[in-house]
């Protein structure tokens, strides 16, 4: 009879949390709360691993410096000549004075302190040079790309109103996707791998628009085309600048907009204060010239600037439905991926491959369920319906910590839901083989069952630790189904472990210590 109220009142409020987390997955309009989320393998969805091509954000950092050392030479009036890539991580140069090496070190190493000067040599009376990147900046740059990679794609999905997605990154460049319900792949694929790089230009009216397309573009211009072909028409040309006068990393927000005369979609983009500073000046210096937008290396639409634009603010006009223009709004705002992504696997799973799936796995877990109840109550009699009753509330605090902490149910998830059955009665097992040496003993009905509650507690507690352990290690370092199989696994230890020794200590207690029953039916 020690300890009776105390359990009675935890095992009543334990109950009642349990039926308040799982009433909302079977009767959401009930309670409307945190459900239990089915995986990919049991709702259907898509499963994507990408790539991020890393040395692309190499190449881009490199491109960068290759700009701003371009201006800084100019600005100390260091004669050069042409700035030539050495590989994905070095630029090579030509100084027209060997007298202005010095001063170019010095440069070097004011201005730029991830790159070093890794050779020099005269000829001619001319100072040869390569720098590049450091190679532990070059390793930084990598792992900040597939880092930011992750969190552009995670914002991406989040907006796109995918439950539940799984995302991480497995390996040095690699990330694992799982989308479940999905329904509209070919949709989130474009979502997810555009790199959303936006820049706007000037369009070069200087120079032949006809020769460039030739194969003879200018020096410092680049033949770039419209974003989407029209029907009955080759899609249009446009001849710019390659300098990016602005990009898309100080965009603030991107929303989608109906135009009053057409009722076509556009999407406007809001700059952050030191991009509307920066979009004023460039508006207010290129007067009735023309700015392309430019996404991803296609041109959406190339105004002509007609004043000084205040505010930050610019439109992005094109051939494009609601939907087009609502992911490219959603592209916006979650940010550009620094490096470019490649889709090396896909699998989709259909819903009806889900229900199948559900369907089966519930049916070994009734079939199972079943052998374990009617072994129970016929080999322990009393005892074993007891153990039965604590193994269904077993299964319900499963459901419910699955619900409670958003966890997701997947196939081997399920699987570990039916292995628990079986671990829940070993305890059982374990304490009534206990209870039944006791009673052979001649102890008492009540001093068998406390005895064999005291001292088979060490055992069970030992055997289900030690699988809590295992379940946590597969936890931590297993992805996909082995993490599913783990959290059911680990979640029915815990059950298993409160209902044993709390749950079925207290029907014992109360039926022998409250109702004082004669005899022991086990």
């Amino acid at each position: 009879m020690k300890g009776y109220t105390w359990r009675l009142v935890l095992v009543l409020g334990v109950l009642l949390a349990a039926v308040i987390c799982v009433v909302p997955t079977f009767r959401p309009e009930v309670w409307p709360h945190k459900q239990i989320n089915l995986g990919l393998d049991l709702q259907g969805g898509m499963h994507l691993a990408l790539e991020v091509e890393t040395e692309k954000a190499v190449e881009s950092r490199i491109e960068s410096i290759r700009g701003e050392l371009r201006s800084l030479l100019r600005e100390a009036r260091i004669r050069h000549g042409q700035l030539r890539d050495e590989g994905n991580t070095g630029i090579s140069l030509r100084l027209l004075d060997p007298a202005d090496q010095d001063k170019f070190a010095d440069l070097i190493e004011d201005e730029f302190a991830e790159v070093e000067v890794r050779s020099t040599s005269t000829r001619e009376g001319e100072l040869y040079a390569e720098i590049g990147l450091t190679r532990q900046r070059s390793a930084e740059i990598r792992d900040q790309a597939v880092t930011q990679a992750l969190e552009t794609i995670r914002n991406r999905i989040d907006q796109f109103g995918v439950n539940e997605p799984d995302i991480r990154v497995q390996g040095q460049r690699r990330i694992l996707i799982q989308l479940p319900g999905i329904e509209d792949t070919r949709r989130a694929k474009e979502l997810i791998g555009r790199t959303a790089q936006l820049e706007f230009k000037l369009i070069d009216e200087e120079h032949s628009l006809q020769k460039a397309v030739d194969g003879q573009p200018p020096p410092g211009s680049e033949i770039l085309y419209e974003s989407s072909e029209a029907t009955g028409r080759q899609r249009q040309a446009y001849l710019v600048r390659k300098r990016a006068l602005l990009t898309g990393a100080y965009l603030e927000d991107a929303r989608v907009q109906i135009g009053q005369q057409f009722n076509q979609p556009y999407v406007t983009i809001d700059f952050d204060r030191k991009g509307a500073r920066i979009f004023e000046r460039v508006t207010g210096e290129n007067v009735d010239k023309r700015l392309a937008i430019v996404l991803d290396n296609k041109v959406y639409s190339a105004p002509v600037i007609q004043e000084k634009i205040p505010g930050g603010k610019a439109r992005i006009t094109g051939q494009f439905d609601m939907q087009e223009a609502h992911d490219l709004a959603i592209v916006l705002r979650a940010g550009a991926l620094p490096a470019p992504v490649k889709i090396i696997e896909e699998r989709t799973v259909g819903p009806s491959l889900g229900q199948d799936s559900i369907r089966m796995g519930f049916i070994s877990m009734a079939v199972g369920g079943a052998l374990v109840i009617l072994f129970m109550v016929l080999y322990y009699q009393l005892a074993g319906l007891i153990a039965d009753l604590a193994l269904g509330l077993n299964i319900v605090l499963i459901a419910a910590g699955l619900a409670a902490f958003g966890a997701t149910l997947t196939l081997p998830g399920i699987a570990g839901i039916i292995l628990t059955i079986g671990m829940a009665v070993d305890a059982n097992v374990i304490i009534f083989e206990r209870i039944r040496e006791e009673r052979r003993l001649g102890k008492t009905p009540g001093s068998a069952i406390n005895a064999g509650f005291d001292r088979a507690a060490v055992a069970v507690l030992d055997a289900n630790v030690t699988t809590l352990i295992a379940a946590l290690v597969l936890y931590q370092f297993g992805t996909g189904p082995v993490k599913g199989f783990a959290v059911t696994l680990s979640l029915g230890v815990l059950a298993s472990l409160f209902t044993a020794l709390i749950v079925c200590r207290l029907i014992f207690d109360y039926l022998y210590s409250v109702r004082r029953l004669k005899t022991l039916s086990i």
